[in-house]
């Protein structure tokens, strides 16, 4: 009698690890057509008929797939965006000492800049337009060179799954280079256009911003897709 007791209460501590793990971290749900469901998701709780995993990599093993515009960075927060993944700071291709901060600097510039020693290297004055407000901008220590489409936000919807080189090019494209004021690019932080406007020029922005986005592949969200949609239609009205 002794030992079948203690064999059900084996069973049932058993048991109760069991859920108790489960409740901590929910299983990742593979569908029935092999897709893998994290608790992000937005199919997660309406996955009825499911294989559990202990989590998304076992589940990707075993031949699963990401549900569409979810990316493997957003699925699972322990791959980390690191600036570094995109290179350490501005690049200087071609070796001239013009980094491409600079050379965005010289770029966008109304006026002929001005350096700060015979070297030709650090822009220090110009005559510079900020695409959020409009405002002119004479000092380049007042501005800061934003990434129109951000490293951060880029990587979480499919940079971190492209090669070094390829976030490299990212990072340093004209393209995606604004010089705009620093207090509006560190208030910008990694938003998309779904969570930050400029106080001016946002049609420009926005129109800018999903022109980058689509010519680097990159998978917003269905939420996000449609609000940058909104966002166009509107300036197109």
């Amino acid at each position: 009698m002794v030992s079948v007791c203690c064999r059900n209460l084996a069973v049932l501590v058993l048991l109760l690890g069991f859920s108790l793990a489960h409740a901590v971290n929910p299983p990742v749900k593979q569908s029935s057509s092999g897709i893998c469901h994290p608790p992000v998701s937005s199919y997660y709780e309406r996955t009825g008929n499911f294989t559990p995993f202990q989590d998304l990599e076992s589940c990707l093993s075993a031949g699963g797939r990401l549900p569409k515009g979810l990316t493997l960075s957003r699925a699972d927060p322990s791959v980390e965006y690191q600036r570094s993944e995109f290179g350490h700071g501005w690049s200087d291709e071609d070796g001239d000492c013009q980094d491409s901060r600079a050379e965005a600097l010289i770029q966008s510039s109304s006026t002929t800049v001005r350096f700060a020693d015979a070297s030709r290297c650090r822009v220090v004055t110009g005559r510079w337009i900020s695409p959020f407000t409009g405002n002119v901008i004479q000092n380049a220590g007042d501005i800061d060179i934003d990434h129109v489409v951000p490293l951060a936000w880029a990587w979480e919807r499919g940079a971190n799954t492209w090669p070094r080189v390829e976030r490299e090019r990212f990072a340093n494209d004209p393209v995606n280079l604004w010089p705009v004021e620093a207090h509006l690019n560190r208030s910008k932080g990694a938003r998309g256009p779904d969570e930050w406007m400029p106080p001016a020029g946002r049609c420009q922005y926005v129109a800018r911003f999903v022109r980058i986005v689509k010519s680097y592949g990159l998978q917003p969200d269905a939420t996000e897709a449609a609000r940058f949609q909104q966002l166009l239609d509107g300036c197109r009205g």
